[in-house]
Parts: C-alpha cells; structure tokens; sequence
C-alpha cells in the first residue's frame, strides 16, 4: 500500500503527547498535587485517543481509496484490513 496522508500529522501528535507524558512523570515525581496530576493525566489520554481515531480513520479512508485497475483480490484485501482495523475504533 501506499504511504497514508495523515501519517506526519499523527506522529507529530503522539510525539507532543510523549513530551506531555513526560511533564506528567516529572510532576508525580515532584509530588505536585493530586488533582492538577490527574487533570494532565486525563490530557494524556484524550491525545492518546484522538490520535488512535485518527490513525484507524486513515487507514481506513486509504483503504476505500480504491484505484482503478486494481484486482478484485487487492479489493478484498484492503476490505480485510480495514474491516480488522474497526476494532480499534
């Protein structure tokens, strides 16, 4: 398969939310107040999350991008892959 669109973007999202999760380990380290972690844990998630619909949803739309001339046996391959990758949604 071809390189996916959006591939940049998500990798440039996962690596913000690294260096968020990064932040969040230094502030239970520093034994910063319970809440405020939590809050920036919750941060951290909400990335994680977005980032993995995003990525499904690429692959998904790349594998509905169906090229002319393409075999009936490359069809059903990608309608394989992206009926497994629903899964993650």
């Amino acid at each position: 398969m071809d390189k996916h669109q959006h591939h940049a973007d998500i990798a440039a999202r996962l690596k913000r939310a690294s260096g968020h999760l990064n932040k969040v380990v230094a502030m239970i380290e520093a034994e910063k107040g319970c809440e405020e972690v939590a809050q920036q844990l919750q941060a951290v998630c909400n990335a994680l999350l977005t980032a993995k619909r995003a990525y499904v949803t690429d692959h998904i739309e790349h594998c509905l991008d169906v090229e002319e001339g393409m075999s009936m046996r490359d069809v059903e391959a990608r309608m394989k892959s992206m009926k497994s990758m629903t899964k993650y949604l």
